[in-house]
């Protein structure tokens, strides 16, 4: 198809300098732009955590070492290994590691309770895992029922130095209480197999562009916890228009230290890549907020670091905006904010542009697409209240009913192709078909699951879910996946679960309740819920009911309880 603003309308609103289309083969392999990037970049810090910062020389060093370890103990080219821990800089050690020694890395929730990780570790096959203690006891309850043979566990402050390192693993453990007791008698202590690894040889591994780099765990756009197929090529294509849609602001920096706040979970894909892996290509420290629920803490280190980009999701935004000592940080340097994750209220993205004096940039993506495919331009026509307009290489289509494109202005389904589209879900022919076609062209298109619209400029806007997926402050929550917990519960008869709007977190899951037991309270329910779901798929609404709509066939009808929602506002 010709590249023209007749086919493509957003051309015009590049910025110049953008080029249109990428070289997604840029890099044989992620191992080459992170070879590329420690050597550019050797003396720089690369990550910054509690006041302590390591270089890109250091990460090298650090991630090579443990490479050699894990190549040691037999783990061999296309292995998974799962990482479960928050950022801390034994993240980035760790990852890049596993990627030297050609595994394939499955990012792991830490809040994820025993059954969510049994789920993904088995159907991962993950053979290996890197864990913080403090979720350790989780991962000893179902180790037996899985592939797992290496552990790796890790502290909090375990790279911090003396004496914080003491400090931080004491507090947690022994005052906090954060570490509950368990028992993994063959478990390694992470900074020992690093260690060790140093007197090890690396040999590095023969990769392809094809090969598997990450399988990141979503529920795609139906319940099932599915794991998206990232290849080398999907990474490298992300970064590649990531580094060339940012570069028109950030090679202004002449700062020799740029810092790019990482609050965001790096197991998260939006950060994974747009801050963890980027870095690489731009050189730039990434701050590493553990606990962004502490503002204060959260603050402290901004005032320390003062910003020149900001990524994060709207709660983020507003929980700041709203903290009392914000206006103590120093945002003169701050010349990108990026906005993902979930909608970008209007109200939040102006008072952030009055306190920053900078205007967040909203984008989408999704964990298949590696993550983004859209994003408002970062000099030009920012228009808030939309998702912006196709990175290079990209193209977005709005696919209706009938299965056939829709002109500008008509709703349907969000459909994508370019380099960034993974491969398929990890051993889910099926699920994979269900979200993918093919055009007259050949081409693999990806069905998103929203719906949105296209104005005649070529900016999209998302304007409904096809599916029933509920957005918990950025993070996707499956009624499928909380309506089969909950109708475990002791009591319960019959359960639907829909998502209903919360000014904190976009969405709140509500769940209705038909009773087995009368004796049968919230407070059980929700008691139940925190044992068995990560916190922020627990219902925050509960209602009891004594039947529940249903089709002639006897299928529970969310809509029409979404419907009565709606209309008690």
């Amino acid at each position: 198809m010709p590249v023209t603003t007749e086919t493509f309308p957003w051309l015009k609103y590049y910025p110049q300098g953008v080029p249109y289309e990428i070289n997604p083969e840029a890099y044989p392999s992620i191992l080459e732009l992170m070879e590329e990037g420690f050597k550019n970049h050797t003396n720089k810090s690369a990550y910054a955590c509690m006041g302590k910062e390591i270089t890109f020389g250091q990460l090298d060093t650090l991630s090579k070492n443990f490479a050699a370890y894990l190549q040691s103990i037999g783990m061999q080219k296309g292995d998974r290994i799962a990482i479960q821990m928050p950022n801390v800089l034994q993240y980035p050690v760790a990852m890049f590691g596993a990627l030297r020694a050609g595994l394939t890395v499955v990012n792991t929730n830490p809040l994820y309770t025993p059954r969510e990780m049994e789920h993904q570790f088995k159907d991962s096959g993950a053979k290996a895992i890197v864990i913080v203690a403090n979720f350790a006891s989780s991962l000893e309850k179902i180790i037996a029922h899985t592939s797992i043979k290496h552990v790796f566990v890790t502290e909090l402050g375990d790279m911090l130095g003396f004496p914080k390192k003491q400090i931080v693993n004491f507090v947690v453990k022994s005052v906090k209480k954060m570490v509950p007791a368990f028992s993994l008698p063959s478990a390694v202590p992470f900074m020992n197999a690093v260690k060790q690894g140093a007197s090890l040889t690396w040999a590095k591994p023969q990769m392809k562009n094809s090969d598997l780099a990450f399988i990141q765990y979503t529920g795609g756009t139906t319940g099932v916890s599915k794991g998206a197929m990232l290849t080398h090529r999907n990474i490298v294509a992300n970064l590649e228009a990531n580094n060339v849609w940012q570069g028109v602001l950030t090679h202004k920096i002449t700062d020799e230290k740029v810092v790019v706040v990482a609050a965001l979970p790096l197991y998260h894909i939006y950060a994974l890549t747009v801050n963890a892996l980027t870095s690489l290509k731009t050189g730039t420290m990434n701050l590493l907020i553990t606990n962004p629920r502490d503002l204060e803490a959260f603050i402290k280190d901004l005032k320390k670091y003062p910003p020149h980009v900001f990524t994060g999701v709207n709660t983020l935004y507003n929980g700041l905006l709203n903290h009392p000592k914000i206006k103590e940080v120093d945002f003169s340097k701050l010349v990108i904010t990026s906005a993902g994750g979930m909608a970008l209220q209007g109200v939040v993205a102006n008072r952030w542009k009055e306190l920053t004096g900078n205007l967040p940039a909203e984008g989408y993506g999704l964990s298949e697409t590696s993550p983004v495919l859209t994003s408002n331009p970062l000099i030009g026509e920012n228009r808030v209240g939309t998702i912006g307009i196709p990175w290079p290489s990209t193209e977005v289509k709005i696919l209706k009913d009938d299965e056939t494109w829709a002109a500008v202005g008509e709703p349907g389904e969000i459909c994508a192709f370019g380099p960034q589209v993974m491969a398929g879900y990890y051993n889910r022919p099926d699920e994979t078909a269900k979200v993918m076609f093919i055009d007259a062209d050949k081409r693999a298109w990806f069905k998103t699951g929203d719906v949105g619209v296209m104005d005649a400029d070529g900016y999209f806007k998302i304007v409904d879910r096809k599916k029933d997926m509920i957005l918990v402050s950025g993070f996707n929550v499956y009624p499928n996946e909380i309506e089969d917990v909950v109708a475990t519960c002791p009591g319960v008869l019959e359960v639907a679960c829909i998502g209903v709007p919360d000014e904190k977190s976009t969405e709140a899951v509500k769940v209705f309740v038909v009773k087995k037991d009368q004796n049968l309270t919230a407070d059980d329910i929700k008691k139940y819920c925190r044992e068995n779901l990560t916190a922020y798929k627990c219902p925050k609404h509960i209602e009891f009911r004594t039947e529940l709509p249903k089709t002639n066939v006897g299928k529970i009808l969310r809509r029409s309880l979404k419907e009565e929602e709606m209309a008690k506002k």
